[in-house]
């Protein structure tokens, strides 16, 4: 390592920034802590602003440090990058780290990283499910996959499919309650909503070419798509949801679409959304332009 150079003082602030002590770098550095102090030092002092915050017990990012991680991990990453296109003649390899939502990502991304694996073999995927929203920028993935409109930031995002919304109950659950004809009849039925503001508040229907919205209530309200289909599939009440989430259930018989001659064919996009341009891997590269290829809407 060139600690004279700003990429060797990039890496040692980043191993400072991921361990949270000087000395836990210099453990994974190989370095003294007395070397770290004075390399970060020197980085401040060129830049002009103070980059941590040091105190008896912990290290801490100021907001300028918390800018300079981002930029310094996408450096370190480009250089890491361009030496293993030269090394592997253009095999793109190393960590890709993907974020997908539960739902989504067991029934969707699953399978096609599944086939991706099989053909780049020299990318080790680390895929992380869960509904939290990750900070790319912060180095927390490199690809996010996200459903709807996306705010406006720094990174780039590809529409890899779309879904609709679907009304569905179990059989039995039908049987038992009655088969809802109208959407009004919605109002007396036990509906699984989510727990989470939406844009707008009720259930959107469609009649005679005119649009509006109905307000649902339940005993129930869940903050995952998959729980609400399962709670659906159960007879526990009725659920409007992501069409990829319930469309093996409804082939195998286990729900059945409601309403659908009211159904307002709203869609939701599908992104894959990470940093573009010339910080972008040949890795990710790969990843996303397979995600548009093999990604289906429903």
């Amino acid at each position: 390592m060139d600690l004279n150079g700003k990429s060797g003082e990039m890496e040692v602030f980043a191993k400072v920034a991921q361990t949270g002590s000087f000395s836990a770098a210099a453990r994974a550095l190989d370095l003294t802590p007395s070397a770290v102090s004075r390399i970060i030092a020197r980085t401040e002092q060129r830049i002009g602003t103070r980059l941590l915050l040091r105190t008896t017990r912990a290290i801490a990012l100021t907001a300028e440090g918390e800018t300079y991680l981002r930029g310094a991990r996408r450096i370190l990453a480009d250089m890491a990058e361009v030496e293993e296109a030269i090394t592997s003649q253009g095999v793109p390899r190393g960590r890709l780290r993907v974020s997908a939502a539960l739902a989504h990502g067991r029934l969707t991304i699953v399978p096609l990283i599944a086939a991706f694996s099989a053909q780049y073999p020299e990318i080790l995927v680390d895929l992380t499910l869960g509904d939290e929203i990750v900070d790319i920028l912060a180095g927390q993935a490199d690809v996010a996959i996200r459903f709807g409109d996306l705010p406006d930031s720094p990174l780039t995002a590809r529409c890899i499919g779309e879904t609709g919304q679907v009304i569905v109950a179990s059989p039995g659950y039908v049987e038992q309650h009655g088969l809802p004809l109208e959407p009004e009849d919605l109002t007396r039925h036990n509906c699984l909503r989510f727990n989470f503001r939406r844009v707008a508040d009720g259930w959107p229907f469609c009649r005679n070419g005119e649009h509006f919205s109905l307000k649902v209530s339940g005993s129930l309200e869940c903050s995952s798509g998959e729980a609400l289909s399962q709670l659906a599939i159960l007879g526990a009440g009725i659920a409007r949801i992501g069409a990829f989430s319930v469309a093996e259930d409804i082939e195998r018989g286990l729900l059945v679409p409601l309403l659908e001659d009211y159904n307002p064919g709203d869609r939701e996009p599908i992104h894959a959304v990470f940093v573009g341009g010339s910080t972008m891997t040949a890795r990710v590269r790969v990843f996303v332009d397979f995600l548009l290829e093999h990604h289906r809407g429903w």
